[in-house]
């Protein structure tokens, strides 16, 4: 009954051993996923800052000025260019210049003096849709905001709305954006790692002299699962950390709940690494099937686009991705305090598919002994 566990130890400790005593791998595993965590936290930004904006003012009026004083003086704002025609207008726009542009007629001014609704024109740049529209959406406030200065009549109660966003009151993104960039920097980590194990035995020629070796299937697919558990889990912990001390994420979940919720992903991303080499000859198409698994799984996770906005086949497909129910506890577990119940709702996908995936890839080593 003993060498069943010493067995087990020894395929733990050789796997471990070929994956760190190199110190050029213990590197690449632990120093690129550090290095990419800061950078794509400050690169990774739906934010919009230091744009130009084109001003066609054909309006010398006061209220005019004003609006523009309030454009220019924006900190998202660079600079204004003033254009004296449509045509520089449409070529500042042509050549990429200007983001946006505004068009004032001469009657806003005399408008609002006689208090009537006065318009302007933004014209965005349709090659640049998702910031152009979060420009729009702050010249919009700033428009807002004036026009509500200009009211005369009394308010009353209910006659203007007051915004409040829960769980990110000043909207700064990247307590959202870290998060999720270490969700996804760990499935790619933990799937290079398991996707390599047996297509490495293989391209090695050690694969049958491992089949012939007195390890029965489980304990070959449990060793080849401990190198990416404990090094996902150290990078996992890591990345959780940063968020809270370094970029001073607030963190309002159960700790605990987390952990087993990482681990459960670590699991079932495992299963799929285990899988993809499984059918990979080379550590070479071991690396290309994980790029074709983990992009898509990227794309599909929410991390970009809801989930929600997808066709519903796509919805369906999601649900098999396990990226997407981690970043859904990840950043509950950071912003919102997410109750036990919704982090087991998204913690019980990851642990079938973990048990789908790693039945298959025992499955498979049991029939090369056969």
């Amino acid at each position: 009954m003993r060498l069943l566990p010493t067995r087990l130890m020894a395929q733990i400790t050789k796997e471990l051993l070929s994956v760190l005593r190199d110190p050029r791998s213990r590197f690449v595993l632990i120093g690129p996923p550090l290095i990419q965590l800061f950078i794509f936290s400050f690169a990774a930004t739906l934010d919009v800052r230091n744009v130009d904006i084109a001003v066609y003012n054909r309006d010398a009026g006061k209220w005019s000025q004003e609006l523009l004083a309030r454009v220019g003086g924006a900190s998202f704002v660079h600079r204004l260019h003033p254009v004296h025609s449509p045509a520089e207008l449409e070529r500042m726009i042509e050549r990429r210049e200007v983001i946006a542009a505004i068009d004032i007629p001469e009657s806003f001014s005399r408008d609002i003096g006689a208090g009537r609704a006065a318009t302007a024109q933004v014209i965005l740049d349709g090659r640049r849709a998702n910031s152009g529209q979060v420009v729009l959406g702050y010249l919009n406030a700033i428009t807002v905001a004036l026009g509500g200065e200009l009211r005369e009549r009394p308010r009353f109660a209910g006659d203007s709305a007051a915004v409040r966003h829960w769980f990110n009151p000043n909207l700064i993104y990247r307590w959202f954006v870290v998060p999720s960039i270490g969700g996804i920097l760990l499935t790619f980590m933990t799937l290079l790692i398991t996707a390599l194990s047996i297509a490495r035995e293989r391209e090695l020629g050690t694969f049958d002299q491992l089949l012939v070796s007195p390890c029965t299937p489980i304990e070959i697919i449990a060793s080849k699962m401990a190198p990416a558990l404990v090094i996902g889990t150290f990078l996992g912990l890591f990345m959780v950390a940063a968020g809270v001390f370094l970029f001073r994420i607030p963190f309002t979940g159960s700790f605990l709940l987390l952990l087993a919720s990482m681990l459960l992903f670590i699991l079932s991303v495992v299963g799929i690494g285990l899988m993809i080499s499984s059918v990979c000859a080379t550590q070479q198409q071991a690396i290309l099937g994980t790029f074709t698994i983990a992009v898509p799984a990227v794309l599909m996770s929410g991390f970009a686009t809801p989930v929600e906005n997808m066709p519903v086949f796509l919805q369906w497909l999601a649900q098999a991705i396990p990226l997407k129910h981690y970043l859904i506890i990840l950043q509950g577990s950071f912003l919102k305090s997410l109750p036990p119940a919704e982090v087991f709702a998204n913690a019980w996908p990851m642990a079938l598919i973990a048990l789908v995936t790693l039945s298959a890839a025992t499955l498979f080593v049991r029939s090369k002994l056969q």
